[in-house]
């Protein structure tokens, strides 16, 4: 996948600067910062080359600088956008989340930890309709957004989308994770929701992907000690991190969370994780960017309102040629929750009846992904 945040991005868009190395490698290759943008980056270390630099139509996301620099900066011509204090995120921020990242300070509880902090953050001010923390939310969103663009250029992404509720330690968790594994081993990007259940499944799925097959089934066996993460969100992100520590350096995956549902916290294995505050944004973010298909396991309400809308711009066409669909469970798909009937009623004659498939078992759906896709 993409540049960890340590690494420049430069193809990904010539004009925005995210990172130190960005920023020097910019001043020496064209010696101006005329009409660049310059997010989130700690320039008090940087004062000497914006006093002498051309900034002229420059914009300054959240930059830490000197004083002396932002007056000189603002003289020149930019727009500087000082960094927004008292805050559990950065609005501006460059790139996507990690979990070490949303998970710091977990030894001293999860209250204690950015992810909580901004959650306990977004309920505290989205009671009062304040049009400033409205405005934040969305510039975050935003930031992220583009963030995961940039990290996703050039990637044959597959979603897969499944309830939070399945727990660790069953039989249809470690099917859930052997899907991921061998969705990444065939060359595809990972992605879920971010969350719980089935979606952390999934991303455990791709970090296990490099290692040889017996390091999953003993990685599930170290998780089913914290099944869910309720009632102890810290003891089920200790039980993920364990993993990490025993097997560092696994297989990359993305997740796609939401402090929507607060409740739901993230999960440790996806290597990147775009965190939104709206979910509407997240929701269709998520499927707009599987361009490689969607694999649906079974799951309550928020998986049914997924399945239609992929489904939406499948029979509109609206994002191009149909992407494949794949639901799994054909019990669940017909008789608990039957939403398999609809979704070929609606394909029925369009394009995305050759798209769609429904499959009895997990193990089924690499196969039903590739034969629809081609």
């Amino acid at each position: 996948m993409h540049p960890t945040p340590a690494q420049p991005h430069r193809a990904a868009h010539d004009h925005e600067i995210e990172s130190l190395a960005e920023f020097d490698e910019v001043v020496a290759e064209h010696g101006t910062l005329a009409r660049f943008r310059v997010q989130a980056v700690d320039l008090t270390s940087r004062t000497s080359e914006l006093l002498a630099l051309d900034t002229s139509g420059a914009v300054f996301l959240g930059c830490p600088m000197d004083p002396e620099a932002a007056a000189r900066v603002r003289a020149a011509g930019a727009l500087v956008f000082p960094p927004v204090p008292g805050l559990p995120f950065d609005p501006y921020r460059g790139f996507v989340y990690t979990p070490d990242e949303l998970f710091e300070s977990l030894g001293e509880g999860y209250e204690a930890t950015p992810d909580a902090r901004a959650y306990e953050w977004f309920q505290r001010t989205k009671s009062d309709g304040d049009v400033y923390s409205s405005m934040l939310r969305a510039i975050h969103d935003d930031a992220v957004s583009d963030a995961l663009d940039e990290l996703l250029v050039g990637e044959r992404v597959v979603g897969v989308m499944g309830g939070h509720a399945m727990e660790r330690g069953t039989q249809a968790y470690a099917g859930a994770a052997r899907l991921g594994r061998e969705l990444a081993r065939a060359g595809l990007t990972v992605a879920t929701g971010g969350g719980p259940g089935a979606m952390e499944a999934a991303n455990l799925g791709a970090y296990s992907a490099p290692f040889e097959d017996g390091m999953l089934s003993e990685a599930l066996r170290l998780l089913a000690k914290a099944p869910s993460f309720r009632p102890s969100i810290a003891d089920w992100a200790h039980a993920a991190f364990e993993v990490r520590d025993r097997w560092p350096g696994g297989g990359a995956s993305v997740g796609i969370p939401t402090w929507f549902y607060g409740h739901e916290p993230p999960n440790a294995f996806a290597a990147h994780i775009a965190k939104y505050f709206a979910n509407a944004t997240r929701e269709d973010g998520l499927l707009a960017r599987s361009t490689a298909g969607v694999v649906f396991l079974p799951g309550a309400a928020g998986t049914v309102q997924e399945v239609f809308d992929n489904a939406t711009p499948n029979y509109y066409e609206s994002r191009g040629e149909p992407t494949p669909m794949v639901l799994v469970d054909r019990a669940h798909w017909t008789e608990r929750l039957p939403v398999w009937p609809l979704l070929q009623a609606l394909a029925r004659g369009r394009s995305m009846e050759a798209r769609i498939a429904l499959v009895d078992r997990i193990e089924e759906a690499p196969e039903a992904l590739k034969r629809i896709a081609s």
